[in-house]
């Protein structure tokens, strides 16, 4: 492992990383010293495996946090390139914006045309800081909308992506109407005729999440979060305390496993073990099957069913119970 990958080690994958290396320092002196020991590496490279899996099927939710934020986690663009068949960006709100920090475009899926689009985070601080961490402001939206117009114009599938801890909170942001760019997101989404598919990558936050959420399927990577409000965020309103994110992760049910039992998502898709960006052209192959799957069920549907599918979908969140005098 390079030392650049080493700084990005989580501290549950510590006793993992350090098997590892153990292996490759046994398996070095033999060479130095021509011993065969090829026995003791096979076992120990299968309890490497072993460990491997039972360190990320047992995962907290803040541990799963700790997944879906991973610097190294593929990105919108990066499952984008590799899944798509043909692909070309497009730029700009129509009204003197482009966000870089939520991008989109037309494709090919499966030799079928669609609009993709989701939030984009940067690789490394200076990336992060040019995208804004992922945090689209009112013109992302809005740009996110003549994409989706477009799409809903020439009958072409919609595919968002979901990477984001939320939209852009600055006063700008306010000044600019990002409150009013999400909801008219929102409201309009509902009325496409075309199938609109989102899936969760990474990190699900808020009404950032939800200015491109809007669909008849939500499908969410094993390891991805969606929330209504960060843990930090949670814990300091109600703790007052920061220090509290991993109590608020675990109270604010925001895993794919949690919100699957609950009905929010649709379909989880498995990861390789380890996490998406340990193998990220498998996690995109996952990807590509799921969207392929849910596309050819979507398409045999009438406009008037996905539109009263994906009302129906939105209606039935929250589940509530009265109690009488």
């Amino acid at each position: 492992m390079t030392p650049e990958n080493r700084t990005l080690l989580l501290d549950f994958e510590k006793p993992l990383f350090e098997l590892e290396a153990r292996i490759n320092q046994i398996r070095e002196l033999a060479e130095e010293n021509n011993v065969d020991v090829s026995e003791q590496i096979r076992q120990l490279e299968a309890r490497a495996v072993q460990l491997r899996q039972e360190i990320f099927s047992g995962l907290s939710p803040g541990q799963r946090l700790q997944l879906a934020r991973h610097p190294r986690r593929p990105s919108t663009l990066d499952y984008i390139q590799a899944i798509s068949d043909e692909w070309m960006e497009l730029h700009g709100d129509r009204g003197g914006s482009d966000d870089p920090a939520l991008v989109g475009g037309v494709g090919r899926l499966g030799g079928c045309s669609v609009v993709m689009l989701g939030h984009q985070k940067g690789r490394d601080t200076k990336d992060n800081i040019a995208r804004n961490f992922g945090q689209a402001s009112p013109g992302g939206y809005r740009k996110a909308l003549r994409l989706m117009e477009h799409a809903d114009r020439f009958g072409m599938p919609i595919l968002t992506f979901i990477d984001t801890p939320g939209a852009w909170a600055g006063v700008k942001a306010e000044q600019l109407g990002q409150g009013e760019a999400i909801a008219y997101n929102l409201r309009e989404m509902f009325k496409f005729d075309v199938p609109i598919i989102c899936t969760v990558i990474g990190e699900g936050g808020s009404g950032g999440a939800l200015g491109i959420g809007v669909g008849e399927r939500l499908l969410m990577f094993e390891h991805s979060v969606y929330t209504v409000a960060t843990p930090e965020a949670c814990a300091a309103i109600l703790w007052r305390d920061a220090a509290k994110a991993p109590e608020a992760a675990a109270a604010l049910k925001m895993t794919a496993l949690d919100l699957k039992e609950l009905g929010i998502i649709d379909q989880i898709l498995l990861e390789p073990v380890g996490g998406a960006h340990s193998d990220p052209l498998t996690a995109a192959s996952i990807l590509k099957e799921a969207l392929l799957q849910n596309l050819e069920t979507l398409n045999q549907m009438t406009p008037g069913q996905r539109r009263e599918l994906r009302y129906q979908k939105f209606r039935s969140i929250g589940v509530f119970t009265e109690l009488s005098a």
